[in-house]
This record gives structure tokens, C-alpha cells and sequence, in this order.
């Protein structure tokens, strides 16, 4: 029996056991979107804008271990997902993107909607196909969800030209894949591994960096037994926060650019440091010149070799799949001598000194509401167990120093590329994902009207998110590098023109709440809360002069940061 190519897409996506597909129909995926309403085994989720498509498509990934997939159409379809594709690209996240394109005889004619979807994607996706037989597209799509999972993960795109749809042929998909140019490696190397062992016993001021590698592959459990059978410090990065649980007494905070100082520090001065799934960008060790003037030995485990010294030397570099690194680091340490802790004993000592600078303190008597206050409570009232998506800026960093996340998947933000739009698109899709969990986005005035029109999904599909809006009429990090580098001059950071955020929610069919007094805070944040099958908005006005401390200015090095207290 003969299929078109758009039932052998729909077949291809029932064998993947994909059970969401976000995205927006155009002339192009037509046929697609005809055999999608034929059938029931895959649901589709209609958002309003393709960027909110594969940021829906990001959120659903990353809160749930699946593959997040997204259809759009030819043209501006593919051209509004592209921040979407590059977002997840930059965070490694696996998904699959289908994209209409214009006939096969048409492409380069410049036909209507046509645009070079490979050409434009190819920067920011981890491989890219046009499908020009249907022949070749039960394998392309198996190709793709194979490479999407496997290795680095990352996004892979598929451009299905309209008449591929159309054409058919006899339909067999196949159980495995087998590439010959794309082997990545999952075991690491047995010396090396040995040569880390012995390394970890030696050490005298150690410290373990993780990041988000440990949460893609689920190396969260590995991790936290090696950091409580060692007894070592631990930090997070931005991507890598509910890797280690962050009310454990080994946990110092997160490091970087808005790490806790204590962290910092720590990074710094360690004469043993083990970065596991985390790959020393700019946001996190600052200026590497800087960071290398403290003598210190590396040992370094990550999936992709490519990340591997590509910032910094690393002394004992291990490729491989960080969960089985680490089970096999963890069987060498438990057959060998472990590490008393009384030999960091000095070591502790010295963190527990970084840690009386309180480097997170702000004013909790202030008449004006403090964002971070509002965080505190957030983390409260939801037991420290809901999902946190966030937008970026200012009310992106609170969120990752105030609530405390102790499992992984939980905190869901676009860290490589800082995408603005990315809060409320990406908590649908968590919410698609875990039906009847609380999720909330923590958002800003200026970044939540980046996608606002996907409130008119969360309506259409129920998805009762709590919106958390720290409102401070600013673009908050614009203004506060403004305050910082520019001479306090707020060139266009000021957000002059604002709607009324409640009935803007009303308006969508949402409940709306202003909040400007910092006693109506927990009240409004258990209200919100009680009502489990209604999206609740909630506007706080903020404290505008409020910034993200510490901070390490562009360029400098981690311990070199600007604390509240020297202002």
C-alpha cells in the first residue's frame, strides 16, 4: 500500500510516539496539517506566532526528556521559528523541526513564501535536511530524531517541499539507524578516568562546576552521590541549576557572571576542579586570562569533544556519556582510598568565610516591593516543587538565586542565546508535558510582550500557568549595565508606553492581579495559586532602582565582582 508523503510524516511521528506537535499551518504544510486532523494518536497545539511554536516545543523537551517538535510553514513560517531553533540550539536541547517549503521545481525561482530554510538554519541547528524524494523521508525523520537524542543533543530541522507531501510510495520505517559519519563517543577513556581518581584523592581545595549537560542526560543522581561520598563543594551554572539539589550544605550556589561570591571564589582558588557537562563560556568563568592566573588541575567530562579546551586547557579531558563517566568514576573511587573529610577541613573553613559577605542580601524593609522578596515567597508557597520557566534579564537572574532547585528539569530559561519571549511559550509546553503540575513563568514587563499573543493559546488550551510579573517599568539589565558602563544614561530602556497588564489578561479570558504593596505579596502569590484550572497574571510593581548583585562586569574575571555593599 502506497502513502503520500504527508501520511508517512504522520506515520513517521506516531512511531516516534511524539504526542505533541506545536506549530502553525501556511500553504506549504497544507497536506500535513489534513492528515494531522485524520488521525488522533499525535495531538496538534495551535500557538500564535511560529517563535512561540518552537519555544512551546524548547519547554515540552526540557521539562519532560522527550523530543520537542514543531511544524511551521515556508517563508516567514520558517524564518519566525529561527530565534526558537537558534534558542535551542545554543542549550543543546533536542528537537525535531518540520518546515513546509515551495514545490521542488519551484525552489530558487524566488516562488511565493520560498526562502532557503537549510541556508538559514544551518548556523544554529546541529544538521538540517530538504527532503526532495519521498523516497527518502521515513529515514530522513528517523535520521533526525536519532540525531537530535543522541551525542551533543541539539535541534534538527526537516524542509519538506510541498509536492513531497503530495507523491507517494510504499511506506517502511526503520527500527534502527545506523550513520556511518556520526559515531559519538559514550564510554570514556579507562586512564583517563583512573588518572581523575587519583587526581580527586590528592586534592586540598577542591571543587565541582556542573552544568547543563549533567540535566540533559540525567546524570543528576551520579552527580550528587560523587559530591556526598567526597564530601566536596558543588556549584551550578545557570543551565545547570537542579543538577545537584541546592539545599544541600555542599551546594555554595551558583557561579558566574551573577554567582554567589562564595562560588566564585571557590571557582578561583580551587587547586582541583572537575567541570562535568559544562563547557567554561563567557557568562561563567568571565575573562579566561583572568581565571588562568590561579595554578590549578582540570579534569574535564563533557559529550562533545569540541568543548573540550576550547576556552580553557583542561589537564585530563574525558569524552563521553556523562552518567557512564561518572558511574565508572564512581566505582574506581569506591574500590580505592576515599578522602577524609578533615583533609578540607581548611578548605571549608575558607568558604564558610566567603559566605559571611551574605553576597544576596537586599533591603526586606522596604516600603516598595523587592523582586527578590517576591521570589522568596514563589519558593515558599510552591514548596520549592513547581516548574520555573523565566524570560531574561534582571528577573531571569532572581529567579536562579532565590529559588532553590532540587531536582533537575525544573528551571527552564534560554541561556546560551538570552532570547526575550522565550517565559510563557516555553511554560505551555512544560504544562503540556506535566498535566496537573504547577508551572509558573517569571517574566518581565518587557520581555512577556515578546509572545503575549500566546495567552490566546493558554486560553484555547486551559493551561492554567501563573504568570509572575516583576514590573519595573524598565528593561531591568539594559538599565542596570546603563547605571554600571554608560554613564547612567537610559537610552531606550525605559518602558514608556505600558498596558494595563490585568485587564490586557482579562481580556484574554485570564485572571488578572496588581500587586504594589509588599505585605499583599504572599496573599496574592496563595490565591494565584489555589485557583489549579485558571492561568493567573500577576503584576508586582517593583522596585525600579533594584540590580542583580554580585556582578562581573564584561570582560573581568570571577573575582572581580561588584557586591551591593561597595555602591
Amino acid at each position: 500500500m502506497e502513502l503520500s508523503g504527508a501520511e508517512i510524516l504522520i506515520k513517521c511521528l506516531q512511531a516516534e510516539k511524539v504526542e505533541y506537535v506545536f506549530g502553525y499551518p501556511g500553504g506549504a504544510v497544507l497536506f500535513i496539517y489534513d492528515e494531522l486532523f485524520k488521525q488522533d494518536k499525535v495531538k496538534h497545539v495551535l500557538v500564535r506566532h511560529e517563535q512561540g511554536a518552537t519555544h512551546a516545543a524548547d519547554g515540552y523537551s526540557r521539562s519532560s526528556r522527550k523530543v520537542g517538535v514543531a511544524l511551521v510553514t515556508s517563508g516567514p513560517g520558517v524564518t519566525n521559528a529561527v530565534t526558537g531553533i537558534a534558542t535551542a540550539y545554543m542549550d543543546s536541547i533536542p528537537m525535531v523541526i518540520i518546515t513546509g517549503q515551495v514545490p521542488t521545481h519551484a525552489i530558487g525561482l524566488d516562488a511565493f513564501q520560498e526562502c532557503d530554510a537549510v541556508g538559514i538554519t544551518r548556523p544554529c541547528v546541529k544538521h538540517n535536511f530538504l527532503v526532495k524524494d519521498v523516497k527518502d523521508l521515513a529515514l530522513t525523520i528517523k535520521k533526525a530524531f536519532y540525531l537530535a537524542t543522541t551525542g551533543r543533543p541539539g535541534p534538527v530541522l526537516v524542509d519538506i517541499p510541498k509536492d513531497v507531501t503530495v507523491a507517494k510510495c510504499k511506506f517502511a520505517y526503520p527500527d534502527t539507524i545506523s550513520m556511518r559519519s556520526y559515531n559519538p563517543v559514550v564510554k570514556g577513556h579507562p586512564g583517563q578516568i583512573k588518572k581523575a581518581a587519583q587526581l580527586l584523592l590528592e586534592a586540598k581545595r577542591p571543587m565541582i562546576y556542573s552544568g547543563g549537560g549533567v540535566i540533559l542526560s540525567d546524570a543528576a543522581p551520579q552527580l550528587t552521590k560523587l559530591v556526598k561520598m567526597l564530601g566536596f563543594p558543588c556549584t551550578n551554572t545557570l543551565m545547570g541549576l537542579g543538577g545537584f539539589p541546592a539545599t544541600d550544605k555542599h551546594f555554595v550556589g551558583m557561579l558566574g557572571m551573577h554567582g554567589t561570591y562564595e562560588a566564585n571564589m571557590a571557582m578561583q582558588h580551587c587547586d582541583v576542579l572537575v567541570a562535568i557537562g559544562a563547557r567554561f563560556d563567557d557568562r561563567v568563568i568571565g575573562d579566561p586570562a583572568h581565571f588562568g592566573q590561579v595554578p590549578r588541575k582540570i579534569i574535564h567530562i563533557d559529550i562533545d569533544p569540541s568543548s573540550i579546551s576550547k576556552r580553557v586547557k583542561v589537564d585530563i579531558p574525558i569524552v563521553g556519556h556523562v552518567p557512564d563517566v561518572l558511574d565508572d568514576l564512581i566505582k574506581l573511587l569506591e574500590a580505592g582510598k576515599r578522602p577524609e573529610p578533615k583533609a578540607i577541613g581548611a578548605w571549608w573553613a575558607q568558604i564558610a568565610q566567603w559566605k559571611t559577605k551574605d553576597c544576596l542580601r537586599y533591603d526586606r524593609k522596604s516600603k516598595i516591593i523587592k523582586p527578590q522578596f517576591v521570589l522568596e515567597k514563589l519558593y515558599e508557597i510552591t514548596k520549592g516543587d513547581a516548574f520555573i520557566t523565566s524570560d531574561v534579564g534582571q528577573h531571569q537572574m532572581w529567579a536562579a538565586q532565590f529559588y532553590k532547585f532540587d531536582k533537575p528539569r525544573r528551571w527552564i530559561n534560554s541561556g546560551g542565546l538570552g532570547t526575550m519571549g522565550f517565559g510563557l511559550p516555553a511554560a505551555m509546553g512544560a504544562q503540556m508535558a506535566n498535566p496537573g503540575a504547577t508551572v509558573a513563568c517569571v517574566t518581565g514587563e518587557a520581555s512577556f510582550q515578546m509572545c503575549i499573543q500566546e495567552l490566546s493559546t493558554c486560553k484555547q488550551y486551559r493551561l492554567p500557568i501563573k504568570v509572575v510579573n516583576l514590573n519595573n517599568r524598565y528593561m531591568g539589565m539594559v538599565r542596570q549595565w546603563q547605571q554600571f558602563f554608560h554613564g547612567n544614561r537610559y537610552s531606550e530602556s525605559y518602558m514608556d508606553a505600558l498596558p494595563d497588564f490585568v485587564k490586557l489578561a482579562e481580556s484574554y479570558g485570564h485572571v488578572g492581579v496588581r500587586i504594589d504593596k509588599p505585605a499583599d505579596v504572599e496573599s496574592a502569590l496563595k490565591e494565584a495559586f489555589k485557583r489549579t484550572d485558571e492561568l493567573v497574571f500577576m503584576d508586582f510593581i517593583t522596585d525600579q532602582t533594584e540590580n542583580v548583585y554580585p556582578m562581573v562586569g564584561g570582560g573581568k574575571g570571577l573575582t572581580e565582582m561588584i557586591l551591593a555593599e561597595e555602591l
